[in-house]
């Protein structure tokens, strides 16, 4: 399976590197750059002035012939399927993190909600559920 990751974060996303072209481009005022190479390329573009971030928007910049499967972290508040991922010392309460659209927690205690529970610590484990979630056996 070809998977592919939208990775929401509050900080400030910046993969060029000062005095690279790219960068100073970029800087002089460029609104979207690609940087490319034999083994990788990465599109940047500018949102100084986006509103909150569209997952749809962004899950559509994909290649669709180069994933099977798009992971999402962060983006909690969207109306999609999810696994929860809980560890106690995040010092939220589970309960307050569970939505209808939540089909798994995966923790590494026991979960004691009439919810999938699955080892946060078995990745291969994870991998399959969502393998068979996806298939429509679980």
């Amino acid at each position: 399976m070809r998977v592919g990751l939208i990775k929401h974060t509050h900080h400030n996303v910046d993969v060029d590197i000062p005095g690279k072209d790219s960068y100073e481009l970029r800087k002089a005022g460029a609104d979207q750059t690609l940087v490319a190479s034999v083994r990788r390329w990465a599109l940047m573009t500018e949102t100084p002035a986006q509103q909150p971030l569209d997952l749809r928007y962004l899950a559509n910049r994909f290649d669709i012939s180069k994933v099977d499967l798009i992971l999402v972290e962060g983006f909690k508040d969207e109306p999609v399927s999810k696994i929860i991922l809980y560890r106690e010392e995040i010092g939220r309460l589970l309960e307050e993190m569970l939505d209808e659209f939540v089909i798994a927690v995966a923790s590494d205690q026991q979960v004691a909600l009439n919810i999938r529970s699955l080892d946060i610590n078995q990745s291969e484990s994870i991998a399959n559920f969502i393998v068979e979630w996806l298939k429509g056996t679980t």
